[in-house]
């Protein structure tokens, strides 16, 4: 269903009825990943699959940066050059 590099990649899904009887495929609940790491102050053109690419050496694991993180948008986690941010080890 999803793509391996996905973060719900392995994830659990339930069937859901819903209250007009079609029932529906649902993801379980994710618990974020251990985010031992290191901070990280954001450069002039960061971003987080760029950030990906250099830690991780695959673009499509940014949303382990975003996952060690508290924003709710994601790409807030770079507009601020020289903020840090956690970036965990893989």
């Amino acid at each position: 269903m999803f793509l391996s590099s996905s973060r719900y990649h392995k994830q659990a899904t339930q069937d859901v009825l819903l209250r007009n009887g079609l029932t529906v495929k649902a993801l379980s609940l994710r618990r974020l990943p251990d985010t031992r790491g290191s901070d990280t102050a954001i450069a002039g053109n960061d971003r987080l699959d760029v950030m990906a690419q250099r830690g991780y050496a695959n673009p499509t694991l940014f949303w382990h940066i975003a996952d060690a993180n508290t924003e709710l948008v994601a790409n807030d986690l770079v507009r601020e050059i020289g903020r840090r941010i956690g970036v965990p080890e893989q």
